[in-house]
């Protein structure tokens, strides 16, 4: 990483969790967008919405996608998609307290929370949350625009398609697969692959209804 500023999009309660790991990994933030004039990051300056990042160079800054996915992935998805055509690059988000084996692979804009653990052999995709204290053992493969919430367990060799949510608390059995824009409820235990667009809930995990 460069000594660019970044600027976090978003001023929700994910943006407040990344600007603490910018601090502590000595990042300097010039600010936060926001549509909403009461959002409020301490210490952090709202600079205007989105489009004051037309004002901005995209080789002068870094962005942190600070949109989190409480009911859908798709307004972060679209963020992301949108400032990468414009030029703009997302930098990783790494908290200090994570531990991750040296090979593990990571694209751009992956945001790893507070006490996560990444095994050997994992593979994150760009734009993907992984969330505070996840578990992901060897071999995991995370596509892109994923979300796996607090607190949840992946076994070994487990593949996640694109734009999936993994609730808080869920645990995952090795070598399953959970199909792109899936959704995994909070405190399931899955134990067979999810077809795409699949919702699932319960112990163990049932298939409930469809996402599209």
């Amino acid at each position: 990483m460069n000594n660019a500023p970044v600027i976090i999009i978003g001023g929700g309660g994910h943006a407040k969790v990344l600007a603490d790991c910018l601090r502590l990994q000595s990042c300097r933030i010039m600010g936060f967008t926001d549509w909403d004039e009461t959002a409020l990051i301490p210490g952090v300056k709202r600079l205007g919405d989105d489009s004051f990042l037309q004002q901005v160079e995209p080789s002068q800054v870094h962005l942190v996608n600070g949109i989190g996915s409480v009911r859908s992935l798709e307004l972060r998805k679209n963020i992301f998609d949108r400032f990468k055509a414009l030029g703009f690059h997302f930098i990783n988000i790494i908290h200090p307290s994570v531990l991750i084996a040296n090979d593990v692979d990571l694209a751009e804009g992956t945001q790893i929370m507070a006490g996560a653990i990444i095994q050997p052999g994992c593979q994150i995709g760009c734009n993907t949350i992984v969330n505070t204290k996840v578990s992901l053992d060897h071999d995991c493969r995370i596509s892109a625009h994923v979300h796996i919430s607090p607190g949840s367990t992946l076994c070994g060799g487990v593949i996640i398609d694109e734009s999936v949510h993994i609730g808080a608390g869920s645990t995952l059995i090795q070598n399953i697969h959970i199909g792109a824009q899936s959704l995994i409820g909070a405190g399931s235990v899955v134990i067979k692959d999810v077809s795409p667009g699949q919702k699932v809930f319960g112990v163990p995990a049932k298939v409930k209804e469809a996402t599209q």
